[in-house]
């Protein structure tokens, strides 16, 4: 018999922790987006699409659907999702292991303000108007509108609707990876001198961080939430090694 393994994903490490684990012959790997993007990336693996009704209600899911093993592989800001996973797994008793990509570190030459919520962003960009890239879901803007001096370049995977409440603003639609040339220039061109963007982690976003860096740009970094204490991987790889090493037969793990 399967081992059933319920990912919940929405980032690009989970779409491939499920192409790994999908093509393993004692798992079948589920999927699950929460649906906030219109027109997600194809899934290796079958995929559940919607919420599952707070932490009860992913509980009674895991029991119905006999799932053996839970893996938090969502957005390192999705923390309600993540303690909802910690909570549901403890009632449903069933393992639970997260993929959680490590933060961006402050390297040399690097401009960050450090802030702990998006409103914290707009406050410390101050009142005299300034250029601003905003790398942000777009479910996250409204704070911004409390700051109508400033000039804004938002980039978002779903279209920003209604547009945000400034009489100035400019919106991009593209999906990462984002290669640290190409925010060059776009930063370039569109004369910004301040960026906020989450601390997510990863090499698909970091692009605008390096370029940053490069263009002396100051950085508004807005700090992860706290996640719950549950067993985790860094990578893709050490996930799967930590699967493998549950699920697997006694004789494999070498014991």
């Amino acid at each position: 018999m399967k081992h059933h393994i319920l990912i919940l994903g929405g980032t690009s490490e989970a779409r491939a922790l499920a192409g790994r684990l999908g093509s393993h012959e004692d798992y079948a790997v589920t999927l699950s987006l929460a649906g906030r993007t219109a027109n997600p990336v194809a899934q290796p693996v079958p995929v559940r699409v919607g919420g599952f009704g707070g932490a009860e209600g992913l509980a009674r899911y895991l029991k119905a659907e006999g799932i053996s093993l839970l893996i938090d592989a969502t957005h390192p800001f999705a923390a309600q999702i993540s303690h909802n996973a910690a909570q549901a797994a403890k009632q449903a008793g069933v393992p639970l292991i997260a993929l959680r990509r490590p933060a961006w570190q402050q390297a040399a030459g690097d401009r960050w303000t450090l802030v702990g919520s998006v409103a914290g962003a707009v406050d410390v960009l101050g009142e005299k108007p300034r250029r601003v890239m905003v790398a942000l879901g777009r479910q996250e803007l409204a704070p911004f509108e409390a700051a109508p001096q400033h000039s804004y370049l938002i980039r978002s995977v779903d279209p920003v609707e209604p547009p945000l409440g400034v009489p100035d603003a400019q919106y991009i639609l593209a999906r990462g990876p984002f290669e640290e040339a190409d925010e060059k220039w776009l930063l370039e061109a569109n004369r910004i001198d301040v960026i906020v963007s989450k601390n997510s982690g990863g090499a698909a976003a970091y692009g605008k961080i390096a370029a940053a860096r490069a263009l002396g740009l100051e950085v508004v970094m807005i700090a992860r939430p706290a996640l719950p204490d549950v067993p985790s991987g860094g990578s893709v790889d050490e996930t799967v090694m930590q699967v493998d090493h549950l699920l697997a037969p006694l004789a494999k793990r070498g014991v």
